[in-house]
């Protein structure tokens, strides 16, 4: 039985990276019977066939799983935005947030692209909140080669995807970093100041310098129908403190009295602009929930 890592599915089929090469694969029956999603990044044992393709035996246990877009065995995320063109919005980015720390990955860096095009006094106003949350960010520009070394550095040896909204250079990131992976790049709509949706697939990219990176199709919002309301506390790192010593043991942070982390967002503990986030995302699951 041989091994290797899945770097993309089309078709039906699976290109599987091993030491000497790449195997196309198909997946055994029995696990289209169970309608098991094989993901970008899942580490399998095959058969190899006379011709040279392989069938699918084992997938391995899963170290992390990044639930949208689906990506397995993750050691990083790397959630990209623009600076300007599209403009940062702090509410797309802690939606973003919170899909990375429900799916426990162990590292997440925030990549701001496009700084030659920012107000620099204004782009630090906004990521202050994050900077004092303890998440790590780097900012560069892909066009004038602007902390790319720094980003490169981050990569090395480790399995990173690459997420964030349409048209925030997410491609034009990658190519700079490994000019050879030739990714199609899109350009921003002037109407409504959206990005082209130029990735369609998901798909592990190998670095020269080691590891891999994952270009994800683009996208612009994000769902969380698999949370519940009484656990989107844990994905705010900065309530970890504050969620015990609520005076109700189902405080959800809201409307109820006596809440420590509301008193934190008061005392400028916690940042108003990330508790404001924490409410409309806790609303609108709280109105799925109900149908509406």
């Amino acid at each position: 039985m041989l091994t290797g890592v899945v770097l993309k599915a089309f078709n039906s089929f699976y290109y599987i990276k091993h030491e000497q090469g790449v195997t196309v694969c198909k997946l055994r029956g029995r696990f289209k019977q169970e309608r098991y999603s094989l993901a970008v990044g899942d580490r399998v044992e095959y058969d190899l066939l006379d011709d040279e393709t392989g069938i699918i035996e084992k997938i391995l246990p899963r170290q992390s799983v990044l639930k949208r877009p689906l990506v397995a065995n993750v050691d990083q995320v790397i959630l990209t935005f623009a600076a300007a063109s599209p403009n940062l919005h702090p509410l797309l980015l802690d939606r973003f947030l919170v899909l990375a720390e429900y799916s426990k990955l162990k590292n997440i860096l925030i990549c701001i692209n496009k700084i030659e095009l920012a107000d620099l006094v204004l782009l630090e106003k906004i990521l202050q909140p994050y900077y004092e949350i303890g998440y790590k960010i780097v900012k560069v520009s892909a066009r004038e080669n602007i902390g790319m070394l720094d980003l490169k550095n981050h990569l090395k040896d480790k399995i990173s995807v690459f997420a964030g909204p349409s048209g925030v250079g997410k491609s034009t990131l990658l190519n700079a970093i490994e000019p050879g992976l030739n990714l199609a790049t899109g350009v921003i709509s002037t109407k409504i100041k959206r990005g082209k949706h130029t990735t369609r697939v998901a798909e592990l990219l190998p670095l020269a310098q080691g590891g891999f990176v994952v270009d994800t199709p683009g996208f612009s919002s994000t769902e969380f129908d698999y949370i519940q309301k009484t656990d989107l506390e844990d994905y705010f790192v900065e309530f970890r403190p504050y969620m015990d010593t609520c005076k109700y043991n189902t405080c959800i942070h809201d409307v109820e009295p006596a809440c420590s982390v509301k008193q934190a967002v008061l005392d400028k503990k916690i940042s108003q602009v990330r508790y404001d986030a924490y409410l409309n995302i806790l609303h609108e699951i709280q109105s799925k929930k109900k149908g509406f």
